[in-house]
Parts: structure tokens; C-alpha cells; sequence
């Protein structure tokens, strides 16, 4: 069993400490407030670690959940002690410093994982497997929403980087096509500094389009996605765990009865077994650790997703069309 820590247990980091506690030798954590650190370990039956490098002497595999804006220091030196890392989404903010992580999580032979968590939604499995047998037929369109209120949790990016990232991420999965051009329009409303809203429309490498609808000014949760195909709908909820396929069939048009039209609808829904995504996620970040094998969202996997979102961001400030080729 491998031993693991968890560095940052604010509230993501409190969940993966408490998923490594049920499926893996959770060594310790590690956090800058002494206070929530000792109260995160004494919850799950673990130590509290005042100095990090104390922890990383101590493990095979750590989460970096701490800030974004120290994802990198974090993370490199977590693999310059020869630990494996998964960093939780944006993946640093920066894709030229997360490309530098990734350079040396190949020159170290490490794993370097990061957590886009919705790649491990069960919905996103049973889309991409309705897709491989074309049930639908082809991608014409694919449309999300995620929408919230202000998480007070976040401090230093806005949410392109905090929600957009993820539907940018599970369209390039369920599509197998990467971005070639961004545009996005939004801004701050309330959140000062950073954007709190914005529609981003993606232009994929077969002409497939996207639309990313994100903000923290709604008040409930929505985490929903929507293809458009050539032989039919597909709508999916995260939140709910379900998929439902729609298509729809004519009948014999009578050209003198123009009041019934003879359509013939056909709607599958699959309630999928309601299963943790970070669970999925974290068993899957020990199985590439242990076994030196490819992640599902590996470092340079995930660089795609934020090259994308930092040519939203620089969409938004331009107002201009942003090719993914040059940012």
C-alpha cells in the first residue's frame, strides 16, 4: 500500500485526506495553519507535519491542494524528493510553469497527475461510451453550464480557471478533438480583480463547436452538458449522475393532414450507480504511481486544458479571437 500525504487541507484537501484514509496508508499533512492541519489529522488518524519536507521524506505520493499560486514551488519540491504528484486543477494557472513541471516529471520518472475530478464522473464514461458506438451518431455541437454562487474559498483565480477548466477539459475528452480557437465574453461583477462570469465558444480541430456558460453569480449549483449529434441529443448531469438520449423518427407525412405530424420520439435514460469522482480519481492516481503507468489526466493531458482557458482569459481581455496555436 502506498504511502501518501496530503499538502493544502483547505477544502479540497480535506477530501482527499479523507479518501486516502479509506484506500491508501495516509502518512500525514501538511498545512501553513497549524490549527486546521492538527484538527484534519486527528479526524482521519493521522499526523500533522509542521515542516513539508519532513512529510515528503516520509511518502511515495502526494496531493498538492494548496493555493494555486503555490501549486509549482509545492509541487517541485515534492519530485525533487522523488514523490509522485497529483496537483489539483488550474494545474499552477501558468502553462509555461506547468510545462516546466511536466519536463521534470519525465526527466524524474514520476507521476505527475492533475485534478480535472470530472473526467471521473461515471456520466463521462457512459458519454464517451455512447459516442465509441455511435448510438448518436457524430459530435455536431457540445453546450455546458456550471454555475454556483461565490465560493468564498477561492482567492486567486477567477472562473475560467476554477469551473470553466473542468467543461473545457470534458469536451477535448468526450470529443477526442483539441481546441484551435477561443472566444470569450464576461467579466467581474462582483468578484473585484478576477472574472466572475463568462460564455466561452470553442472551435475544435474537425469543426465541432463548444459553448461554456460559467459564473459564481447563480444562486444554485447547475453542472450540465448537452451535445447536439447527428442522430440525436444527449444531456447530461453531473450532479444527478444521469445521461438521457434523445432521437426521434417520422412517420408517413399525409401532405392533406398538416395538423398531426407523425413523429415518433425515443428517449433512453441511464441512472448511473452513484459513485464518488474523487475516489475514482485518487484510486486512479495510485494506480499509475504503483504501477509507473499513464494517468488519466496527465500533466501534459491537462496543459491542453489550460493553454485553452488562458486563451479565454485572453479573449476576454482583448475581445478578439484567440488561436490556441499562438498563446
Amino acid at each position: 500500500m502506498l504511502k501518501v500525504g496530503v499538502i493544502g487541507v483547505g477544502s479540497m484537501g480535506k477530501n482527499h485526506a479523507r479518501v486516502y484514509s479509506e484506500i491508501a496508508k495516509l502518512v500525514g499533512i501538511y498545512d501553513l495553519s497549524r490549527e486546521m492541519g492538527e484538527d484534519v489529522a486527528s479526524r482521519f488518524d493521522t499526523e500533522y507535519f509542521s515542516d513539508m519536507d519532513a512529510l515528503l521524506s516520509r511518502v511515495d505520493a502526494v496531493t498538492v491542494a494548496t493555493p494555486t499560486s503555490v501549486h509549482a514551488q509545492v509541487a517541485l519540491a515534492a519530485m525533487e524528493a522523488g514523490v509522485d504528484v497529483l496537483i489539483e486543477k488550474p494545474f499552477t494557472g501558468s502553462s509555461q510553469i506547468a510545462e516546466g513541471l511536466c519536463r521534470k516529471a519525465d526527466e524524474e520518472d514520476l507521476t505527475l497527475m492533475v485534478g480535472l475530478i470530472e473526467r471521473f464522473n461515471p456520466v463521462v464514461a457512459a458519454t464517451r461510451e455512447s459516442l465509441a458506438h455511435g448510438r448518436l451518431g457524430e459530435i455536431i455541437s457540445m453546450s455546458t453550464r456550471r454555475v454556483s454562487s461565490f465560493p468564498s474559498r477561492i482567492r486567486d483565480v477567477g472562473v475560467v480557471m476554477d469551473l470553466g477548466i473542468h467543461d473545457v477539459d470534458v469536451m477535448r475528452h468526450v470529443s477526442g478533438q483539441e481546441v484551435v480557437s477561443v472566444y470569450a465574453v464576461g467579466g467581474c461583477y462582483r468578484n473585484q480583480g478576477y472574472d466572475d462570469h463568462a460564455v466561452i465558444s470553442l472551435g475544435f480541430a474537425d469543426g465541432t463547436t463548444g459553448h461554456v456558460e460559467t459564473n459564481w453569480l447563480t444562486p444554485l449549483k447547475v453542472r450540465s452538458l448537452s451535445l447536439t449529434c447527428s442522430g440525436g441529443l444527449m444531456d447530461v448531469d453531473f450532479i444527478t449522475q444521469t445521461v438521457k438520449e434523445s432521437s426521434s423518427t417520422y412517420g408517413e407525412i399525409d401532405p392533406a393532414d398538416m395538423s398531426t405530424i407523425p413523429l415518433e420520439y425515443n428517449i433512453r435514460t441511464m441512472a448511473l450507480r452513484h459513485e464518488e469522482p474523487l475516489r475514482r480519481e485518487l484510486v486512479d492516481f495510485l494506480r499509475a504511481a504503483e504501477g509507473r503507468s499513464e494517468p488519466l489526466v496527465s500533466g501534459w493531458d491537462a496543459l491542453q486544458s489550460l493553454q485553452v482557458c488562458e486563451a479565454a482569459l485572453a479573449s476576454l481581455n482583448s475581445g478578439a479571437v484567440v488561436h490556441t496555436a499562438n498563446v
